[in-house]
């Protein structure tokens, strides 16, 4: 195997890029702006300007580079094409990412992946989970993504939607729309801005109940701060939050029966406010043979997707 590899995690705002070892060793890590300008159209070119100036300032000649791995947020079909344009890029989409960028760069490999996929590769190859054969991560941010690793492999599916965790329906009786455009999704829930939603709901359900957060503008924070300061109605919201997302992953558990659940992203965060909470529902919902999957908050933080798209390069 060759001496380096490059990781990308394509974020709507920024990418992350990273220079790595093949062995797995992160030598150095940076930004580069996302241009969603004209529909993304130059979003890979920038990319390619990248890796290629990177290559020229540290001296490494094409013949000692594996490959790149890039992390994307949508489906992905062969560890190739993005098969839908995504929302969040500018409408950027609906392309072979890697015969594209691959073409940029004068050949080298490019693999791609689904962003959150990628990213519960990295946590089982050098985080939380490394060592393990199968596991489930939920990123619970602005939304909630999911990965599903099994015997060493992303489940990415027939349509590139596997491990689509967050648009699980968690309520048949939802009447507001999720991003999606289902309703009831876990998403709506268990996802940062789930949370906030959700408690605005519950301030406006019970206005004579007191509530350190009514009339603020709060983050999910705020809520799982105020839970954890005693705060009746945000411990409420904690609890139902929880709930959800315990029973979600019960359901999981019962299909992929992996090792542990990693849970990352900025809600994950909040800590035992959360995790004692969640891990009491989960077992209350789980198959008996899977209620002692431990539960685990993710190590990597935002390193994950960099990782996990080296790990797409270089395997096992």
């Amino acid at each position: 195997m060759k001496e380096y590899a490059f990781g990308i995690d394509l974020g709507g705002t920024t990418a992350k890029v990273g220079l790595f070892t093949t062995s797995g060793a992160l030598l150095e890590k940076w930004e580069v702006p996302t241009d969603t300008s004209n529909a993304g159209e130059h979003i890979l070119e920038n990319l390619a300007n990248a890796i290629r100036g990177k290559m020229a300032e540290k001296e490494i000649p094409a013949e000692q580079v594996e490959g790149v791995g890039i992390g994307v947020p949508g489906p992905v079909l062969n560890s190739s094409v993005v098969p839908i344009v995504c929302a969040n890029l500018g409408g950027w989409g609906e392309r072979n990412v890697s015969a594209q960028l691959s073409g940029l760069l004068d050949g080298l490999r490019v693999l791609v992946g689904n962003d959150a996929n990628v990213a519960a590769l990295g946590e089982i190859w050098m985080g939380t989970a490394k060592g393990c054969r199968s596991a489930v991560m939920v990123t619970l941010g602005t939304g909630v993504g999911g990965g599903v690793i099994v015997n060493g492999k992303v489940v990415d599916g027939t349509h590139g939607a596997g491990g689509e965790i967050g648009h699980i329906t968690v309520n048949p009786h939802e009447t507001a729309v999720c991003g999606c455009g289902k309703r009831g999704c876990l998403e709506q829930y268990s996802s940062a801005t789930g949370v906030v939603r959700c408690m605005k709901k519950l301030l406006e359900e019970n206005p004579d109940v007191d509530c350190v957060l009514r009339g603020k503008e709060f983050e999910a924070k705020d809520v799982f701060d105020a839970a954890r300061s005693g705060d009746a109605l945000a411990a409420r919201e904690v609890e139902e939050m929880s709930n959800t997302l315990g029973m979600a992953l019960a359901n999981i558990a019962s299909t992929t029966d992996p090792e542990m659940f990693l849970v990352g992203g900025g809600v994950a965060r909040a800590g035992d406010v959360l995790f004692d909470p969640l891990v009491k529902h989960f077992k209350e919902y789980a198959f008996r043979s899977c209620r002692e999957t431990p539960i685990k908050s993710a190590s990597l933080g935002n390193d994950a997707g960099i990782y996990g798209a080296v790990r797409l390069i270089v395997g096992e």
